[in-house]
């Protein structure tokens, strides 16, 4: 396919993506992937959901080959993860390998705030993105939704007679929105009089941090959703006893709510080639995967799926394969490092404001952060492939920096031009790609065992993947592992919470940092999503918007188009 139709590249994204030829994505399906139109239930004429039905009758059929895409710790200046999980599955498409992607659905809150948007960037981008972006196929309202019927019903318990002996001083459970709102951290509610609800404190989560959004994302099929919903613990009795969401009897009302929202989203890339978004939990507060269902249903229809983690690998790519893949017997066959001579140079310490100046001294600084994610990802058994997002003020001499960084830890880095030039920026990624799949498929070393205590789980994760010296638990979350062990959960994994922007716990330590403390301050578990998370360092689970959110540059203009939006 060609780019002659689209606006030249460095147009806004938005741009570009409206330029570009999108295909109704039924006859797309159909004469793709032999999708029959009866199987897809459409969202107009470009996004479409897949039938469960035709999910199962495919239950038969061989798994195609799993690429799993991360990257280096973020930084301002940008990574372009997604963007290269784009243009990697229409490069390896154009060698001839039938490849689809599995993404993440974007949240209004990252959305409106400091990020912009999520649907990947130039020419590599999936359609239509400012669906995507938005309310999408409505899966996060539907999210949103479920989670507010469980605590309705919980209020409504305690309103009611309160039969299951709930103390309201040790609910769980709290409320979500999807978006940036700091005021709603803390609250109360049940203000006002006795027909008003009874008084207690609450507060909001952002609903990607929702532990529905986490089942939605983790559960195999609806009978399994409504299993885990149902082991959902909202809240202790007097006795200290815990409550879950099927004491409650809301498990087959909140599944209800979710049915067609659990179906996985069909949409396209900018070269026609059919991709899966479906779900979105983040990486440094969740673990960080699109659904599960929605990379089964792809491992079944395409030679090579492209699946990619959230944030660096020591967050997505870790609980990828510490959490999803040990839930689920997924095994990658190749892993994707994504890096750019600007972050390695923000790493290096130079400011946002002159990255487009050479200083291959601070990229040469920077690439401990790229060698130390290489180093990690060989630990759970992969040689990654080092795809180096090409941006135009990039010099031979940047270049050459970050491949002796990569040579010197033996493994391939392959520029990658997928932003100015599609697929074909990505064939030699795409290359490299197959070689690493014709190869022996790795042996998955996980960090830690069911068998360990979660304090040593926890030391396991800061020790061996962020080079702490050791961790420091609190008083509350040794107290916290020690009921959730007492509970019988103690074999589950570890979701660690920490801030995305740096291997330590303060988000001003760039680099490769080590010999830190990471300071356990506080566990939680998540019963019906099978995990526990360890809240480190500080980290919330509702961001704020900052000063000048990405909201005050989005409008219509005269014609009613969106503009605005990144």
């Amino acid at each position: 396919m060609t780019h002659d139709n689209l606006p030249a590249p460095g147009a806004p994204d938005i741009d570009i993506a409206r330029a570009a030829v999108i295909r109704p994505i039924v006859s797309l399906a159909e004469t793709t992937l032999g999708i029959p139109p009866e199987n897809l239930v459409p969202y107009g004429h470009f996004k479409a959901k897949l039938s469960f039905d035709y999910i199962t009758s495919r239950a038969d059929k061989p798994n195609g080959k799993l690429v799993l895409v991360t990257a280096v710790t973020p930084t301002p200046a940008g990574e372009g993860k997604t963007t290269t999980s784009v243009g990697l599955t229409d490069g390896l498409n154009r060698i001839g390998l039938k490849s689809m992607v599995c993404l993440r659905e974007p949240s209004l809150g990252p959305v409106f705030g400091m990020k912009g948007g999520a649907a990947g960037g130039g020419r590599a981008q999936v359609i239509p993105m400012e669906d995507i972006n938005l309310h999408f196929n409505g899966d996060f309202h539907a999210i949103t939704s479920a989670h507010a019927l469980i605590s309705a019903m919980l209020d409504n318990h305690l309103q009611w007679d309160n039969a299951l002996n709930i103390d309201p001083r040790r609910i769980s459970w709290r409320r979500v929105v999807d978006m940036n709102d700091r005021a709603l951290r803390n609250i109360t509610i049940g203000m006002g009089g006795p027909t008003d609800g009874v008084v207690r404190e609450d507060g909001f989560d952002i609903t990607v941090a929702s532990e529905i959004m986490a089942i939605f994302c983790l559960a195999t099929d609806l009978k399994d959703l409504q299993t885990r919903i149902g082991n959902i613990i909202i809240a202790e009795t007097y006795t200290k006893t815990p409550v879950t969401v099927r004491d409650l009897g809301a498990d087959g009302a909140v599944t209800v709510l979710l049915k067609d929202a659990f179906q996985p989203n069909l949409v396209q890339t900018i070269e026609q080639n059919l991709a899966f978004i479906h779900g979105g939990p983040f990486a440094n507060i969740a673990h960080g995967c699109n659904s599960v269902v929605a990379t089964q249903a792809a491992l079944k229809l395409a030679d090579v799926v492209v699946t990619e983690a959230g944030f660096g690998a020591d967050l997505g790519a870790e609980k990828f394969l510490n959490i999803k893949c040990r839930q689920t017997g997924m095994r990658p066959d190749a892993l994707v490092l994504v890096c750019t001579v600007r972050a390695m140079k923000m790493q290096g310490g130079v400011k946002k404001t002159k990255l487009a100046r050479e200083n291959v001294d601070a990229v040469r600084d920077g690439c401990v952060n790229l060698q130390r994610h290489i180093q990690n990802m060989k630990k759970f058994g992969f040689d990654p492939v080092v795809a180096l997002n090409h941006f135009i003020h990039d010099t031979l001499a940047e270049i050459d920096a970050v491949r002796a960084a990569c040579e010197a830890e033996n493994v391939d880095m392959v520029i990658a031009r997928h932003w100015a030039e599609g697929g074909a920026g990505a064939e030699d990624l795409a290359r490299a790609v197959k070689a690493r799949l014709d190869a022996p498929k790795p042996n998955l070393t996980l960090t830690y065992a069911d068998t360990e205590t979660l304090t040593e789980k926890v030391r396991k994760v800061a020790q061996e993947i962020y080079r702490a010296k050791d961790i420091t638990v609190s008083k509350d979350a040794a107290a916290a592992f020690n009921s959730i062990e007492k509970m019988g959960f103690g074999h589950l994994p570890i979701c660690i919470a920490k801030t995305q922007s740096s291997f330590s716990t303060d988000p001003k330590k760039l680099g490769a940092t080590f010999d830190h403390i990471v300071e356990v301050r506080g566990a939680t578990l998540n019963a019906g999503a099978g995990f526990v998370v360890a809240i480190c360092g500080t980290i919330l689970r509702m961001p704020g918007l900052p000063r000048h959110p990405a909201a005050l540059n989005i409008g219509l203009d005269e014609d009613g188009k969106i503009t605005g939006l990144a």
